[in-house]
């Protein structure tokens, strides 16, 4: 069996059983197919039991901008709170999901790296179709840093002159910078008794929603 051929750690079967406890994983690259996975899971969960949390458990390097605001806008769609947990990285729209989380439930492990930064895409064509990109490009990129601001608490202005390089946090530094609530001490910050199965879930109510 080659490389490409290994069959992944990370299988539909144990999907399916975070699923089941309300753990929803993004996992490497945001793309739109994973995208519309978790939006769709978010949407059926949330209407299973509208009054329980979901967990989004983050380890990515981003990706996809589009999914990465579908997400967030199901997010504030969903009437239940969504939980934020970076794993190890949260980098971009991995960054960008973890600070949507409801306030109050942003979590990170003490050695997880957060990044921030613009988002990039390649422009060309004619003088015409240039334009237009660019304006749906600022668009795009003044949509996120707004809602960035929002989600941290910081102002526009300084997330968009943070974000203009790639900019690293480490858990501490995102605490204070607002991307998180919370670096993880205690198990049962992000694993209540309750879920003997997986070992996984939930921690107790900590905020309320924006």
């Amino acid at each position: 069996m080659t490389d490409n051929q290994k069959q992944p750690m990370f299988d539909h079967r144990l999907r399916e059983r975070f699923l089941a406890q309300r753990v929803l994983v993004l996992d490497g690259p945001l793309d739109d197919d994973n995208g519309t996975v978790l939006a769709t899971q978010l949407l059926s969960l949330a209407g299973e039991d509208p009054g329980r949390d979901i967990a989004l458990w983050i380890h990515s390097p981003g990706g996809s901008v589009a999914a990465m605001l579908a997400i967030r806008d199901v997010m504030r769609l969903v009437p239940c709170d969504v939980a934020t947990f970076a794993l190890g990285l949260a980098c971009s729209a991995g960054q960008f999901l973890l600070s949507a989380g409801t306030p109050g439930k942003r979590f990170a492990l003490p050695h997880a790296r957060i990044m921030m930064h613009q988002g990039s895409a390649g422009i060309g064509g004619s003088a015409v179709e240039v334009q237009v990109q660019a304006d749906d490009l600022r668009h795009t990129r003044d949509t996120v840093l707004r809602l960035t601001a929002a989600d941290t608490g910081r102002p526009v202005d300084e997330v968009f002159a943070d974000s203009l390089h790639d900019r690293w946090f480490t858990a501490g530094q995102a605490l204070d910078y607002g991307f998180i609530d919370h670096v993880v001490s205690d198990l049962g910050q992000v694993v209540p008794v309750r879920t003997h199965e997986l070992g996984l879930g939930l921690g107790q109510k900590a905020g309320t929603r924006a």
